[in-house]
């Protein structure tokens, strides 16, 4: 009996540190088993006493009354919204006669239940569902109970509609999910003029993107008329009667890049980058522009730079076209390109652009001879590729990139100081990241060529030139501290075979 006893006071002081037991007097005694013992120190003052936590299962009793509480006025709301409803019902209109002979009761999933007297020739006229329920039994009165509504509310509403004469105007001015639930309902229970003048509706008021899924989503789940097809005519066309995906987009990307506005140009070239960002719910149904597209505009933009370039480095002498026309032009064309190269690296399609870039020798002989000033844009494009290189998101080969830094490295030394004074838009930092990690993604021989050039450049340039000292340092430890030697192991494994007598 004292075990038991003592077997019980440990369960009970379980469940007080527990939280579950919230007064700490109560305590079980061998010899008295329901006694309370006072273990409460003396009463401090008001400013002084602890405040008390409370314990788990007062929190649950007050989580469960906060529920219960928000529960009751969202049933409370309910019944306001039905009763006004009611209020103005034209089935308590006189005209309709006194009496309804089918009592509709509707009742909700939790029980809500809302009880209308209605006229039977009512429903029978507009709904099917009901004409073939209430038909069977000739003029006897009826009492009707649908259970399990998601929407009582939408119900009675439904019901009122079917006593309109001009459903269109009663439903002036409703949000787009309330005429979805009535539209869900005048389907269940067959309401054709309810279904035709909801589906008008939604054909005609503008959605927000938000109700425009709710309105794909309900229109696909319900099994309608054509009607449906006029509705979605806003968010989907017939390949017959629509332009090319890719048509689209290469007159956009055109249209962008040859704008005359160059706010309005900025601006598109933004949203336009937004938009091809845009990742879609189910990507099997996704229109997105394509490689093909994308490079077609890089080589009109090449071609442009050259045409550029080369104009500007004969117009001193023949004075063809203003100077400062031909460079603004310069800018222009290389800011396109920087764009398109930025999405063709988001669409993980720009290796093959590395190698393209990689052999405008041509175009790095005529960059060589325009002013700084006006050329370091054009260096920003081989910014932008050492940045995607040193990030892994441009998978190139390593003769690939070697050329990419032959090419244009030297350009890049020479403008970086422009680069980093006139644009804002440069992060110092990322492209020396970005040009270290490609260093040293080459082979040694390569590093040690490229960063001994650096060193004597960078002690005559300092800030104009890309401080790459972590690259720098990498290459130290890996050429003179941590030197790798490959070894062959010129060892054979000998296999011997003796005998052991028995």
């Amino acid at each position: 009996m004292a075990a038991d006893n003592i077997l019980k006071s440990r369960q009970v002081s379980t469940m007080i540190k527990q939280g579950f037991i919230s007064d700490p007097t109560i305590t079980f005694s061998p010899s008295r088993p329901h006694s309370r013992v006072s273990l409460s120190p003396p009463p401090l003052p008001a400013s002084a006493s602890p405040s008390k936590s409370p314990t788990l299962f007062e929190m649950m009793s007050e989580e469960q009354n906060r529920e219960s509480r928000h529960s009751d006025a969202a049933r409370r709301r309910l019944q306001d919204r039905v009763s006004k409803v009611l209020a103005d019902a034209p089935f308590l209109d006189p005209a309709w006669g006194e009496f309804g002979d089918v009592k509709l009761t509707v009742v909700s999933r939790d029980g809500f239940k809302v009880s209308m007297d209605v006229h039977r020739r009512v429903l029978v006229e507009q709904s099917r569902f009901f004409a073939e329920k209430l038909r069977r039994d000739g003029a006897v009165s009826h009492s009707v109970e649908i259970c399990d509504c998601d929407d009582v509310e939408i119900y009675v509403e439904t019901v009122v509609l079917m006593y309109c004469d001009d459903l269109r105007k009663k439903l002036m001015g409703e949000e787009v999910s309330k005429v979805l639930g009535l539209l869900k309902v005048s389907a269940a229970i067959m309401f054709d003029a309810g279904i035709i003048s909801c589906l008008e509706y939604l054909e005609v008021v503008p959605w927000s993107e938000d109700e425009e899924e709710k309105v794909v989503s309900h229109l696909g789940q319900l099994q309608l008329h054509d009607s449906v097809a006029e509705v979605l005519q806003r968010v989907s066309a017939e390949p017959s009667t629509s332009m090319r995906p890719d048509d689209i987009f290469l007159r956009l990307l055109t249209g962008v890049l040859q704008a005359k506005d160059d706010k309005a140009r900025r601006e598109m070239k933004t949203l336009i980058s937004r938009l091809l960002r845009d990742e879609a719910p189910d990507n099997r149904h996704r229109h997105d522009v394509s490689k093909d597209t994308l490079y077609h505009l890089c080589h009109r933009c090449l071609s442009s730079l050259v045409l550029c370039l080369s104009e500007a480095t004969t117009s001193v002498d023949d004075n063809r076209r203003d100077r400062g026309a031909i460079m603004s032009e310069i800018a222009r064309e290389a800011d396109n390109m920087q764009w398109i190269v930025n999405i063709l690296i988001d669409k993980k399609m720009g290796e093959d652009f590395v190698k393209i870039w990689a052999d405008q020798k041509e175009l790095a002989v005529l960059h060589s001879k325009i002013p700084t000033m006006y050329r370091h844009e054009i260096s920003k494009i081989t910014a932008q590729l050492c940045i995607a290189i040193g990030r892994g998101h441009l998978l190139v080969p390593r003769d690939t990139r070697f050329s990419l830094l032959s090419t244009w490295l030297e350009a890049l030394y020479e403008d970086f100081g422009w680069m980093r004074r006139a644009c804002r838009s440069v992060d110092k930092k990322l492209v020396e990241d970005g040009l270290s990690h490609t260093i040293l993604t080459l082979p040694l021989p390569q590093q040690q060529a490229i960063l001994l050039n650096w060193f004597d450049r960078f002690l005559n340039k300092g800030d104009d030139c890309p401080n790459i000292q972590r690259a720098f340092e990498v290459w130290w430890r890996r050429a003179f501290i941590r030197q790798y030697v490959s070894e062959q192991d010129n060892s054979q494994l000998q296999i011997t075979i003796c005998d052991y007598p028995n």
